[in-house]
């Protein structure tokens, strides 16, 4: 029985969407431990939802035969912290739970588990009207309760895929499937789910999604843009592969695959539509930079003489088989490669929005220069203003936030697990990392009202900037960047030293690390909320009335 409130909180939730389209917005980056520089495992995730909000939910002990809710509206905003949505069902609660970090799409717990999330398309055949539906598990409440319940990738794609069959997945963004990246120190695992259709009842015995799961070799890296990137399918291998009952009998019984046609069953092909721009674009910005001679890519650099610059129009349009699921990396990935790949662009590229020619304007001396309000985001009005594609880039204004979760095995988990969290708009953001430790988050990462400014919110003090910054972009950015990449680069330069002390205290009393570690984690939370109000400040002093 659904709770009353469940088609108001659809019609709601489906206006914030609407409203705030990033349904097709979320891109994922997963390396190896042996693709990346230093061992660490990188899963990582962008335009993460609205609920920005970061609390720390503790572990907790339960009586047997205890129940969890299972809820809806997790994502929302507007709702009070603590306040997860309306209960659409329950399931039997774990007897433990681990201590892990809520918001919009929960992504990291105390044991160095880490999950990220991107929306991908699914045939329109697949799509469930939730007004009617029985299913109940969102891909964000799975989340959840994994990693309030396990330690291991592995364990944990297990579990979600248990409880998508179970209780039927529910899509809570405008009835598209869903790709989750899971990681621990040691393996990352990809699993793609699909909704099943309106008409699926718990009581038939069959499964209420299809869901395939697929182990990411150590030495690859993997980009998720929105798509499925999962292909062929060996399910008697079963290290590598985990597979709903119906993975194939779904698509055989709706005439979607022939199993005697001789042709392989692969997932991508057959429970996705025809491939959007919005998803290839990334795919080939991501594998043409980190493995260059893996395929012939096409060129769409702004330098490529025969693509005549910014001509779109002749450019290749590859097919998607072209992407792998993940690449061996020729060139080993960075923390830092993660930040400036979130941070793109496209620049240089033709996907480069600030290099429209309608930006470029007269020099005095003969020639054609680009004006100072050269944006890579242009907003509505003046994409129309211009006539200026709205292609994807993977950076977005009011992205609400992201992040970056750095699984280290050679420290004790409190230590070894950084969750690095930016707010808003990654282009302009700082990341602060927050370790799996803290034990609590600073007030200004979780005061934040869309409806209502506030100055002692992180994420307005960004966002103000942000905005601020169409004033004069190509100027402003800089000003931007003077005071952001300093104090990013204070927390590269000094993470040896924060390490090394946390486990020092970490040997002598844990406690002491967790309390070192939140204070160090708010202290940094508390600088960009201070170092952003003081830029807006001073950056409407600098360019009013664009001086």
């Amino acid at each position: 029985m659904k709770h009353p409130g469940f088609i108001r909180t659809i019609s709601l939730t489906i206006t914030f969407l609407l409203l705030h389209p990033a349904v097709h917005s979320c891109t994922i980056i997963a390396v190896g431990k042996n693709a990346s520089t230093d061992g660490s495992v990188f899963i990582s995730h962008t335009d993460c939802g609205a609920d920005c909000r970061i609390q720390v939910i503790p572990s907790a002990i339960y009586k047997k035969g205890a129940l969890a809710d299972v809820h809806w509206g997790i994502q929302d905003i507007h709702r009070p912290l603590n306040d997860f949505g309306d209960v659409l069902g329950q399931i039997p609660q774990s007897m433990k739970t681990y201590k892990y970090f809520h918001s919009a799409y929960p992504h990291m717990n105390e044991h160095q588990l880490a999950i990220a999330e991107s929306t991908t398309s699914q045939r329109k055949e697949m799509k469930v009207d939730m007004s009617v539906c029985k299913q109940i598990m969102t891909v964000e409440q799975a989340q959840v309760f994994a990693l309030q319940r396990c330690k291991t990738s592995r364990d944990a794609v297990e579990l979600i895929g248990k409880l998508m069959s179970k209780y039927g997945f529910l899509p809570s963004c405008v009835g598209e499937s869903e790709t989750l990246v899971i990681g621990d120190t040691e393996e990352i695992w990809v699993i793609e789910i699909f909704s099943v259709g309106s008409d699926w009842d718990p009581e038939s015995g069959k499964p209420g999604a299809v869901w395939v799961a697929q182990r990411i070799p150590d030495d690859h890296a993997l980009v998720v843009a929105n798509w499925s990137i999962i292909k062929e399918v060996n399910e008697r291998d079963k290290k590598n592969f985990l597979v709903s009952d119906n993975y194939m009998s779904f698509a055989v019984e709706n005439g979607w695959y022939d199993p005697n046609s001789n042709k392989p069953f692969v997932l991508q092909d057959v429970y996705c539509p025809t491939p959007r721009e919005w998803a290839t674009n990334r795919l080939w910005l991501f594998y043409s930079t980190y493995a260059p001679t893996y395929a012939e890519w096409p060129e769409r650099s702004l330098d490529d003489g025969h693509m005549m610059g910014y001509n779109q129009y002749i450019q290749y349009v590859e097919p998607l088989s072209m992407y792998p699921t993940s690449v061996k990396v020729e060139k080993k990935l960075s923390l830092q490669d993660i930040m400036a790949f979130q941070r793109s662009t496209f620049e240089g590229t033709i996907y480069d929005k600030t290099e429209d020619y309608d930006w470029y304007v007269p020099d005095g001396k003969g020639g054609m220069k680009k004006s100072p309000l050269a944006t890579p985001f242009p907003t509505k009005d003046m994409r129309e203003l211009l006539d200026i594609n709205n292609r994807r880039n993977v950076a977005r204004p009011m992205g609400y936030y992201g992040m970056i979760a750095q699984l280290r095995s050679w420290f004790p988990d409190p230590i070894g697990g950084i969750y690095w969290v930016f707010l808003d708009n990654a282009y302009t953001s700082p990341y602060v990392p927050i370790y799996a430790g803290t034990e609590k988050i600073a007030d200004c990462y979780q005061n934040f009202d869309p409806t209502k400014y506030s100055r002692e919110s992180a994420a307005w003090a960004i966002d103000f900037v942000d905005n601020l910054l169409y004033l004069k972009w190509q100027s402003m950015i800089q000003d931007v960047w003077a005071v952001r990449n300093p104090f990013e680069q204070r927390l590269f330069d000094e993470r040896d030293a924060i390490d090394n002390e946390a486990l020092a205290l970490y040997k002598e009393d844990p406690a002491k690390a967790g309390v070192f570690l939140t204070d160090y984690t708010i202290s940094n939370m508390k600088q960009v909320l201070e170092m952003y109000n003081t830029l807006h400040d001073e950056l409407i002093v600098k360019y009013s009335n664009s001086r």
